[in-house]
């Protein structure tokens, strides 16, 4: 992977995917995407937020095929987080003007022993995204403390970090999707625990 950044730590990786196993991605998802949605800020449970305005669908374990599996190993290899530390892989849908604003990935730590309790899998450490097709325009992925702007491309890998080497949480992790100005953007997106956990 190439590094992008330092502070947060951001790496990327061409090809990560074929077309094919993008369009995958897509079908698997369509029969069930839904209007996505945030955490609140008590990570009480989840409400829809004009902030995030895509819709979504996470593949559960039924849907969870040889490619699914196939992808999720990989990930696994190249982050060097076990596959039982990733929370179920969401396929995300933007149309023109949607986005996804400014945003951090880390659960509030004041309320982070109540996640511990429930899902045992402890803090989001790393964010593994994939474009899976590329918008005619807009849709970059941007860290605005970085002054960092990743344009999407078909089957790319972007690997960024939530903490701090020391695991504490990283502000300059700070990031968002960028408004899709012509066409559409498909990512798919998988957060990678610090524990392992039920994802469900």
């Amino acid at each position: 992977m190439e590094k992008l950044s330092d502070s947060p730590l951001v790496y990327s990786c061409d090809q990560f995917l074929t077309d094919e196993e993008c369009d995958h991605l897509i079908q698997l998802s369509l029969p069930f995407l839904t209007r996505s949605a945030v955490m609140n800020d008590n990570n009480s449970g989840r409400a829809v937020h004009t902030d995030r305005t895509s819709s979504g669908a996470y593949i559960y374990p039924d849907m969870q095929d040889e490619v699914v599996k196939s992808i999720q190993k990989r990930i696994a290899e190249i982050t060097s987080i076990p596959e039982a530390h990733g929370e179920l892989m969401n396929v995300l849908h933007y149309d023109i003007g949607q986005e996804y604003k400014p945003h951090f990935d880390y659960f509030n730590p004041e309320m982070l022993s109540r996640l511990e309790r429930c899902n045992r899998g402890g803090q989001r450490i790393a964010t593994f995204i994939i474009y899976l097709n590329t918008p005619e325009e807009g849709g970059e992925t941007i860290f605005p403390k970085a002054e960092l702007k990743i344009t999407p491309a078909k089957g790319k890998a972007l690997l960024f970090y939530n903490v701090t080497e020391s695991g504490a949480v990283d502000p300059e992790s700070l990031h968002g999707g960028a408004p899709v100005i012509k066409g559409e953007k498909w990512i798919v997106t998988r957060w990678l625990r610090n524990c392992p956990g039920i994802f469900l």
